[in-house]
């Protein structure tokens, strides 16, 4: 049984990279959250590699700062983030 992981999808640089980076205490919280996102996943499904169900589809966490956009893909036992979001006020 593998370990689940989290991590930026396509890469680091393409989510929270470029012109107009979010603040690095958003993307902090981004990190946390990612991380307590993904030790849930491991203690709902034990061994997510076996897993035949469907998944849940793109979801939404609020953090302090702003949001971010993940997919959990269980039978690769890890979580995706795919947009970083600050809030605007």
């Amino acid at each position: 049984m593998s370990e689940w992981c989290w991590e930026y999808e396509p890469n680091k640089t393409h989510v929270v990279g470029g012109e107009t980076p979010p603040p690095p205490d958003l993307v902090a919280e981004v990190e946390q959250r990612a991380a307590e996102i993904a030790r849930a996943a491991a203690a709902l499904h034990l061994d997510g590699t076996r897993y035949q169900g469907v998944g849940d589809g793109v979801q939404t966490a609020f953090v302090p700062g702003g949001m971010f956009l993940y997919l959990t893909i269980v039978r690769h036992q890890c979580v995706y983030v795919l947009q970083v979001t600050a809030s605007p006020i």
